[in-house]
């Protein structure tokens, strides 16, 4: 679409105008707290306003038309549609969670970058303008159509479903933690507060409301990702310019490293971490008798403070670690495993930040390394795969927009992910230079207050009243949004990260939201049960499934899953081993048939599926069970090749797909075949 054209034009005036009314928000807001403010104010204008923004959009953009509902009418410019895509795209795992990680990690967390951004290659050359071509509205139809029948659409329609609503809990989970910090409610209350904001967006307008809300959260998040380590960056470095001048910190950094490492009261902490981890791997060997044992010397510790009379304090803190026993053996072992595992992280120094696959074990540093390269290569293919991002190509007028749409994708993807690192090495220096070695007693605001909602914790394990690096607890979820507070910087700029957290977690809930509720109204029901259905009836089906399931995932993330960035790996694990090989060899091999592609989908989901279950806590499993040392994160490493090893074997043992099929393939790959094949569209 020309860069001249009415549309593009008007678009760019009303984002202009968007774009100069936030930034005014903003400085309004600072002025306003120079002048006595108070932050719950500040934090609360913050989120309503913006929600209200994308509210705003959203009902403005509603519309009762299948082709804007779903592909919001094929007219997106590829710049527009490369702007949301990012903002689809950067959730709040990329958001909230990869400085956490990268400041937990180090060298480790760089997977993440590598793969996230690599996997938009893939796109570019093996998917993006070839489904753009085939033309129709979501991933399980062209798995419908290339593979003859609704066998592998109800597979595809499982795995969309599977791995959407993993990654969806995972981003109301982050608006609740938001919510709850900023606007000062409970965080089951804050998911669902959340889930209006993203309701209202994608309810009324489907696609055509999503992309243009998120092209208006994308200029939140990036806003508000860049402000706060600008203003980081020329505190701590005098220079404004965080990508260029972080290596100089990362290298003092290395230096205080050392420091804390060695000092006397650092390894006796560590020294009693770990005499706990042993104590609690006891306790675990003796159950049931070890629970019960501690159940009753409990209960004899409340009944001795009852009788001398101790304070109400502390006789309310025995009967609380009495009510917070295990129930049952089982319970027990899942919940002293999970204290034994912390202990024993909090029992080593963390890995030098800079230094990749650090270790003087030659066998962890090769598990270290083989889980960087099966991480980076699960984020790769399951980017490549993952429906809701996919589904954005069908948006844009032609095959050459989705390929242009791709690029801006990455540009405005590449803003935020080459400044994370500089987050989490300006976020460590702050907390190794300014925080460890204080009086626990004068320890500033902001880790009492995020210590209220569990996500700060500080333990005197040594009873000396000073923090040791060991003894804070800083869920890596939170990293990003208590910088600001870290760093002394104004209220109003940790209000615009909270904005920005919310814009990212909101813009990937909606268009994951979407791609369930496509999956199920469109494929499942139109496709397969009343392919006779009007319009109306298709857009009410729509609707009702989208409400069910937001309800539904809000449910979910209210009883606190796992963390943010685990989630949504997992999502991308499922996608890229269900997807992906399905996907590529449906569009370059003719010879894959709808045999091997129903049998290698399942294979590779189940024994990804069948991963996860084996090694992960949650489900009982350990990593004793695991593969080549493999973490759970990474279980599409399994699924993947066996998905094409299956395809291939079973495609070739079976009979070919009909010539109307392969024409199909050589219709949404060659360039020289343009127009539409009668088949193929009868086949739809």
């Amino acid at each position: 679409m020309s860069v001249r054209s009415p549309l593009v034009r008007r678009l760019w005036r009303y984002y202009a105008v968007y774009g100069v009314g936030f930034v005014g928000l903003i400085v309004s807001l600072a002025i306003a707290e120079q002048l006595g403010m108070t932050p719950r104010w500040i934090g609360q204008i913050f989120l309503f306003a913006t929600i209200a923004i994308y509210a705003l959009i959203g009902v403005m953009s509603r519309t009762s038309d299948v082709s804007e509902y779903y592909v919001a009418g094929r007219r997106v410019p590829a710049l527009f549609n490369g702007m949301a895509t990012a903002a689809d795209w950067m959730s709040a795992a990329s958001f909230i969670g990869l400085a956490g990680t990268l400041y937990y990690s180090g060298f480790a967390g760089l997977a993440f970058v590598t793969g996230w951004t690599g996997g938009y290659v893939l796109v570019a050359l093996l998917l993006a303008p070839f489904l753009r071509k085939f033309g129709q509205f979501t991933i399980p139809d062209f798995l419908g159509a290339r593979y003859e029948g609704h066998f592998a659409r109800v597979v595809g329609v499982f795995a969309a479903v599977l791995a959407s609503f993993v990654y969806v809990v995972a981003q109301i989970y982050g608006v609740g933690l938001i919510t709850s910090r900023f606007i000062g409610i409970e965080f089951e209350i804050g998911v669902f507060v959340g889930l209006a904001g993203i309701l209202v967006c994608s309810f009324l307008g489907g696609m055509r409301a999503v992309t243009w809300t998120q092209v208006a959260q994308y200029l939140i998040l990036i806003i508000a990702y860049l402000v706060p380590v600008t203003i980081l960056s020329y505190k701590v470095t005098g220079v404004p310019v965080p990508q260029a001048v972080y290596g100089q910190v990362l290298n003092e950094l290395g230096i205080k490293e050392l420091e804390l490492f060695s000092e006397p009261r650092e390894n006796e902490v560590r020294s009693m971490y770990r005499s706990r981890a042993e104590e609690y791997a006891r306790k675990i060997t003796d159950l049931p008798e070890s629970l019960t044992t501690e159940r009753a010397g409990q209960v004899q510790r409340v009944t001795e403070l009852r009788t001398i009379g101790a304070p109400a304090r502390e006789i309310a803190a025995a009967e609380r670690t009495l009510r917070d026993l295990p129930r049952t053996p089982d319970e027990a072992r899942l919940k002293w495993e999970k204290a034994r595992q912390d202990s024993l992280a909090r029992s080593v120094n963390p890995p030098p930040h800079a230094e990749a696959f650090s270790g003087a074990d030659p066998a962890a540093r090769d598990s270290a390394r083989n889980n960087f390269l099966a991480l980076s290569f699960v984020l790769m293919l399951g980017t490549a795969a993952l429906p809701h991002i996919l589904m954005r190509y069908y948006t844009t007028p032609c095959v050459r927009s989705a390929r242009r749409s791709v690029f801006w994708s990455l540009f405005f993807i590449f803003l935020l992910y080459v400044t994370a690192p500089a987050y989490a090495v300006f976020a460590k220096w702050e907390v190794y230079s300014n925080l460890i070695g204080s009086n626990i007693g004068s320890l500033p605001p902001w880790v009492a207050s995020w210590g209220k909602v569990g996500l700060v914790k500080v333990e005197d394990i040594n009873g000396d009243g000073i923090l040791q690096l060991a003894e804070l607890t800083i869920n890596s979820d939170v990293i990003l949004l208590i910088i600001p507070e870290i760093a002394g910087l104004p209220y109003v700029v940790s209000g615009l990260v909270a904005a920005g957290g919310l814009a990212a977690a909101l813009s990937t809930a909606d268009g994951l939201l979407l791609t369930i509720s496509h999956a199920l109204s469109h494929d499942l029901y139109y496709k397969m049960v009343n392919p006779q259905a009007s319009t109306q009836r298709r857009l009410v089906i729509t609707k009702s499934q989208l409400l069910v399931v937001a309800v539904v995932a809000a449910w979910v993330a209210s009883l606190r899953p796992d963390s943010i960035l685990f989630m949504v790996g997992l999502a991308f694990s499922i996608a890229a081993s269900a997807f992906f090989p399905a996907l590529v060899l449906g569009i370059f091999w003719k010879r894959a048939n709808k045999w091997g592609a129903v049998a290698g989908m399942l294979a590779g989901l189940g024994i990804t599926l069948y991963y996860i279950v084996r090694t992960h806590p949650f489900f009982g499993g350990t990593m004793a069970d695991a593969w080549m040392d493999i973490h759970p994160i990474s279980c599409g490493v399994f699924g993947v090749p066996v998905g094409f090893l299956v395809i291939a074997v079973v495609s070739l043992l079976t009979p070919p797909p009909p010539p109307e099929v392969q024409a199909l393939v050589d219709f949404v790959r060659l360039p020289d075949r343009v127009g539409t094949l009668p088949v193929f569209e009868k086949r739809l």
